[in-house]
């Protein structure tokens, strides 16, 4: 039956984009999902879970583009990509950054709009709204009816709906779908797809958001994706702040900040994130997985969401302007958990 179907499917989905830190694999969360009577299974799985059924049958795209990648996001994305077995044009600002793909064996085009005119469908990974829009204006001329343009930077709302107009005047299908995750989810293919545009390009793209993620949703019209994206990383850079915040305390209270690793670990507030940036936050160490730059753009444009809609943010706000402090004294390109530096000279 359908709901038969459906219900493997979750446990299958669930299984792939969960993982517990208890356990050496997530079996026990999905038996345990199973468990669920079904008006606990109704009232909690999301409505975009139950497209994954029907997205079954569709066609996928024989050819890819991918804009921006040379990028440390586009550059795993599209080694994923090429890795799957797809056809794969690219295109980067500065060729020589996606050299590796092109030895991998992508095909470097000339333009944004020659990508999207040789390619089914087309994404695009780039740094900011102003360069998202920018490059959809390139592109614009490559598209046509049949053919599929997919933006996964993170962008504000607005910006969206004015990508998704440029596209569709060309005839083609639009899908906002900013991703969850940094470098390392990046080039192991765990990426989260916040999706939201036109629903039949979102089930037509199915196999690349699988090759290039753990999980996908569909949320509904244009501008929803990015909501959830500024939403999702406005938390995460909260976050960052108040744990910085408390690595510099401990250390000023002569406390081991390895032994607050530990602790936080084992507690309720214990987190991927922290477990992986603890360290090199209190060594000094701030390789680039995800610039601060990106990080205090994405609180800006969070900020301003929140201003739109009259909702007051004072630990967002306070954690920006760490962010911003950060960026002054010369951060921008290390990672977001730079903003260490900032709270120790405050």
């Amino acid at each position: 039956s359908t709901r038969a179907r459906c219900q493997h499917t979750f446990a299958r989905m669930y299984a792939k984009s969960v993982v517990c830190p208890h356990t050496s694999s997530s079996s026990s969360l999905v038996n345990t999902r199973r468990r669920l009577n079904s008006s606990e299974r109704a009232r909690r799985t999301p409505r975009t879970r139950t497209h994954v059924v029907a997205m079954s049958a569709a066609p996928s795209p024989k050819t890819v583009g991918l804009i921006g990648a040379g990028g440390i996001m586009g550059k795993p994305m599209a080694l994923n990509l090429l890795k799957a077995g797809h056809t794969v044009n690219v295109w980067n600002r500065t060729q020589s950054a996606a050299d590796e793909v092109v030895a991998a064996g992508a095909t470097f085009m000339s333009s944004p709009a020659e990508v999207c005119a040789a390619s089914d469908v087309t994404f695009v990974m780039v740094t900011t709204p102003e360069v998202a829009l920018s490059v959809a204006e390139q592109a614009a001329p490559g598209l046509s009816t049949g053919k599929g343009y997919v933006d996964v930077s993170t962008v504000d709302a607005g910006t969206s709906n004015k990508i998704a107009e440029l596209v569709r005047a060309r005839g083609a299908e639009f899908l906002e779908a900013p991703v969850s995750g940094s470098k390392k989810p990046a080039e192991d293919g765990a990426l989260i797809f916040l999706c939201a545009g036109d629903e039949g390009l979102y089930t037509k793209c199915k196999e690349p958001l699988e090759t290039m993620g753990k999980a996908h949703f569909f949320l509904g019209n244009v501008g929803q994706g990015a909501k959830m994206k500024l939403v999702v990383n406005m938390v995460m850079g909260s976050m960052m702040g108040a744990f910085a915040e408390g690595l510099a305390l401990s250390e000023k209270s002569d406390l081991d900040p390895e032994t607050l690793l530990q602790v936080i670990s084992l507690g309720a507030i214990a987190t991927p994130m922290y477990a992986m940036k603890g360290p090199g936050m209190i060594k000094g160490n701030f390789p680039p997985a995800f610039p601060l730059k990106h990080q205090q753009k994405d609180m800006r444009l969070a900020l301003a969401l929140a201003d739109e809609l009259a909702q007051e943010m004072p630990v967002a706000a306070a954690a920006n302007e760490l962010y911003k402090r950060a960026r002054r004294d010369g951060c921008d390109d290390e990672d977001f958990s730079a903003v260490m530096k900032a709270v120790k000279k405050m």
